[in-house]
């Protein structure tokens, strides 16, 4: 074989991926309130942007004054405002407690106890391993458990889900001892409804288990929740779609974006030295400066087009309702618009956009195509839809299978979808099998 060394020319075509066009895609990706936190971010980094924040007021003690002199309940307005302390669960369960009543021993295990229960209240340590752990007797950590499964809300401090039901069933003074009995001895078969092997053991009827089953669903699974106080999240809107008499119009939501500006008065005073460090300093930073409002513009452009052609889609969603939303991929967009696929799902990435009928995620305009027997097609979201009907209104003493449920769309609604398909959206909208489904009464 001949090798030889040498100097070759080659001409390809491949994609560059430059500082500019790797910011535009960033950019483009974040959401309106990102997009504020990135460029408060950049000005802190570079001088020579300044940026103009419309929601941020300069205090005036004058005009302050002035303004409460005719405003009224003006106290009462910024008290409202003031967030809710949060109260952690723990702290919940601690002040549940008379502390005079334990020893400092017994006191610490509890603590140590509540601080390891998870987001649903359950204690998954195991009691062995606390003991060595603190350096306890395991009487005293087995007390302790007890201690906080007197606590509200009933249930918690549950090792499981069968513990944490027959404390609620003990606490709510039901007196059913079938029910103690089937959740004690039978609470596999019973929760997977297998209930003919229950009655028979038992000698009891079906329609008896189905009442303890429908007792049992009253009660808290989650017993932790209860305690939770998540501070509510506020949805921004990126783009707002407005509707006239002529049609729909689609303006960006930029009133929380920052505006951006040149500081020409610092440029200026850079400038007049003589200092190669600081004329490369200030020529990387204008760049910069360049690369960051030219990449907002294209984030604008773009997302503008996206929100449009969506509305201009999905014409009936917007005028009649969430049941009219026709498929839609975001391929078929991106050919349209003649952009690339990628670009449309981070235009279209956590954000929302705020519409006379509500507001919705961008994400959930697009929807795959389900076959019709008809020429028109219907979107995952109205075949969802149907089987939610259907579930609704079937018998619950023969509950309908995936396969009758397949029959029914193809007779009543000429949608053609195979059983996996209806197994897969069912789980997908929390309804239960068939088996799990029916009932004895």
């Amino acid at each position: 074989m001949d090798i030889k060394a040498g100097l070759w020319q080659q001409q390809t075509l491949k994609l560059a991926m430059t500082q500019e066009l790797t910011q535009a895609i960033t950019l483009l990706q974040y959401s309106a309130q990102e997009l504020m936190s990135f460029l408060e971010n950049k000005a802190l980094e570079n001088p020579l942007i300044q940026v103009e924040n419309n929601t941020i007021q300069p205090i005036n003690p004058l005009i302050d004054r002035n303004r409460r002199k005719h405003t009224k309940n003006t106290e009462n307005e910024w008290i409202e405002q003031i967030a809710a302390k949060s109260t952690s669960l723990q702290d919940q369960l601690i002040s549940q407690l008379n502390l005079n009543k334990y020893s400092a021993k017994q006191l610490k295990v509890i603590k140590y106890l509540i601080d390891n229960l998870d987001v649903n209240g359950y204690l998954s340590a195991d009691p062995v391993e606390i003991s060595k752990h603190l350096g306890v007797p395991l009487e005293l950590v087995e007390e302790s458990i007890i201690v906080i499964q007197t606590l509200e809300p009933a249930g918690i401090g549950a090792r499981d889900l069968q513990e944490c039901l027959l404390i609620q069933i003990e606490r709510e003074n039901l007196e059913d001892d079938l029910a103690l009995t089937i959740l004690t001895h039978y609470f596999q078969p019973f929760a997977e409804k297998k209930w003919k092997q229950i009655s028979k053991e038992l000698q009891i009827p079906l329609q008896k288990i189905q009442e303890i089953f429908d007792t049992i669903q009253q009660l808290n699974p989650r017993p932790g929740s209860l305690l939770e106080q998540e501070a509510p999240s506020y949805i921004i809107p990126d783009a707002i779609v407005e509707r006239f008499e002529d049609g729909f119009s689609v303006r960006l939501c930029d009133d929380i974006i920052p505006k951006l500006s040149f500081n020409d008065h610092y440029y200026q005073k850079l400038t007049s030295t003589q200092d190669s460090q600081v004329s490369r300093f200030l020529q990387e930073k204008v760049q910069d400066y360049q690369w960051i409002m030219k990449s907002i513009e294209q984030r604008k452009e773009t997302l503008t087009k996206v929100v449009s052609k969506i509305v201009e889609k999905q014409t009936q969603f917007f005028q009649k309702g969430s049941e009219f939303l026709v498929p839609m991929t975001m391929k078929e967009v991106a050919s349209e618009l003649d952009i690339h696929e990628s670009t449309v799902s981070r235009a279209v990435k956590e954000k929302y956009v705020q519409t006379p009928i509500g507001t919705y995620s961008l994400k959930s305009f697009f929807t795959s195509t389900i076959q019709t027997v008809s020429n028109e097609n219907a979107s995952s979201k109205q075949v969802k839809n149907e089987i939610s009907a259907l579930v609704a209104k079937e018998n619950k003493q023969r509950p309908l299978s995936d396969q009758e449920i397949v029959e029914l769309l193809k007779s009543s609604q000429g949608i053609v979808v195979s059983r996996r398909t209806v197994a897969k959206y069912r789980d997908q909208l929390g309804i239960a099998s068939s088996s799990k489904r029916k009932r004895f009464d």
